[in-house]
């Protein structure tokens, strides 16, 4: 069985700022769009920017390997190569980490480079890579 795209609609609270972030600075591919709405192809998958001119994120904090981490958040488990260059690419656009690129769980099972940021409407994004995509879900 292959794996299919997942689907995310969220709100952002100015469409402009969301197609300069998701575009030129992850490098998403912009899809369909509208007065109210930008897809993109956010590494595979389709995500959606819906605005919302009042959106404004709520979150909350849990403690994880000791970093507060982010919740909600989403994000794209990529290959170790694309996490390093996207870790770079977002530090040359000055965007502040709110964990910084980092190697979690460090010679424990799960052992994953994680770094987590936000977008101009605050939503929090993760992304990861494994040495072995085979500890993904290992316990």
């Amino acid at each position: 069985m292959s794996l299919r795209p997942f689907h995310l609609a969220f709100p952002v609270h100015d469409l402009a700022a969301a197609r300069h972030f998701y575009g030129a600075i992850l490098g998403c591919d912009e899809g369909r769009s509208s007065d109210h709405w930008v897809d993109f192809n956010f590494f595979g998958h389709q995500l959606v920017a819906h605005l919302d001119p009042s959106a404004r994120s709520v979150s909350t904090h849990n403690p994880v390997d000791g970093h507060d981490v982010p919740v909600p958040h989403f994000g794209v488990v990529l290959d170790m190569a694309q996490w390093e260059a996207l870790a770079e690419r977002v530090k040359a656009a000055g965007i502040h980490f709110g964990i910084e690129p980092h190697i979690r769980f460090k010679g424990q099972v799960g052992e994953q480079a994680t770094m987590f940021f936000y977008d101009p409407s605050g939503n929090a994004l993760e992304f990861k890579a494994f040495a072995d995509d085979a500890n993904l879900f290992a316990r």
